[in-house]
């Protein structure tokens, strides 16, 4: 059998929401075909976690050591969420490494993580986005300026950060300061983006038996003021998959949706976020790593498509090491 390390945890504050990735692959994956290991990368430790005990990773080839017995992996399946695991420096190490991985190599990781440089890409291939202004910490600027070419309310983000973690909507002048301090709390460039006022829905992208399909659509109808870390996770929201649209309107969100998987090239899952007005999906982001927690929407578009969870880590290792012998 191959041995498989399933990757999760991170550097940043998303590491807890990996982490319960993680485990969601660890108890699907199929155990007649893959041996999985528990593989933590945190901050301040690497560490496989087998029974409770817990075996440091040597970094010089991402192997460890288990009773004097050297154990090395056939392929990671990677479930960071956030730095290091979804924004490149991960997929750059195993590169150097010689380890196979799930999912997108480190420039398209890295690409897809800066929210400013993807949709400068993507706008190149027709792409209909929301107007922004991007800030750089310690820059100056004219908060009049920034309301008279977005208008008010509009969204205050980190440029490269996931899971909702230091978005504002602001509404009024008086808060762009404060909305400002968290976002820089977050990263030291950040995206000021107009508010488009329309449908919020989620879009699912996967490459499944060498087809790139959408397995689902969901719609995101948020209890609070957007769909925040709160809303995301805590319960403080509603997903309806499929989303309750026309089907010709479906399909063109699902046909935008692939356009962009097949014109950035990307691999693996993936998972797109949209506002709908007049009919036009405008992008907001793109996740390379989505969250696979039991709260997350990706396995409810997979059951949506009568895709087992199951047949879909399977399919994600085989399509790996295929791909990158």
């Amino acid at each position: 059998m191959k041995n498989i390390a399933v990757v999760s945890g991170g550097f940043s504050d998303e590491h807890k929401v990996s982490l319960k990735s993680g485990q969601t692959i660890l108890n699907h994956i199929d155990k007649n075909k893959f041996h999985a290991f528990d593989v933590q990368i945190l901050s301040n430790i690497w560490q496989v976690v087998i029974d409770g005990k817990k075996f440091p990773i040597e970094k010089s080839d991402f192997s460890f050591t288990k009773n004097g017995q050297k154990i090395k992996f056939d392929c990671v399946f990677n479930i960071i969420h956030g730095t290091p695991g979804e924004d490149g420096y991960l997929q750059a190490y195993w590169d150097l490494v010689g380890q196979k991985y799930t999912g997108c190599g480190h420039y398209l990781s890295a690409l897809t993580f800066n929210k400013k440089d993807c949709l400068a890409v993507l706008n190149k291939y027709g792409i209909s986005t929301a107007r922004s202004v991007y800030l750089r910490e310690n820059n100056d600027y004219d908060v009049d300026e920034i309301i008279e070419n977005l208008g008010l309310p509009c969204f205050v983000k980190p440029n490269q950060s996931g899971s909702s973690l230091g978005i504002s909507k602001v509404k009024k002048k008086e808060d762009f300061s404060k909305a400002l301090e968290i976002a820089f709390k977050e990263d030291q460039d950040i995206l000021i983006e107009e508010f488009i006022d329309g449908t919020e829905v989620s879009v699912g992208v996967i490459e499944y038996k060498n087809e790139i399909i959408v397995p689902g659509i969901t719609e995101i109808i948020s209890y609070n003021d957007f769909f925040d870390y709160q809303a995301k996770y805590e319960g403080q929201s509603k997903e309806i998959t499929p989303a309750n649209i026309p089907s010709d309107l479906y399909e063109k969100i699902s046909s935008t949706a692939i356009h962009i998987y097949k014109s950035l090239g990307l691999k693996g899952m993936s998972r797109s976020e949209f506002i709908l007005r007049d009919n036009t999906p405008y992008f907001i982001e793109i996740n390379t790593l989505p969250g696979f927690s039991p709260a997350s929407i990706l396995p409810q578009q997979l059951a949506y498509a009568k895709i087992s969870i199951q047949d879909f880590i399977t399919n994600e290792i085989e399509s790996a090491l295929k791909s990158l012998d």
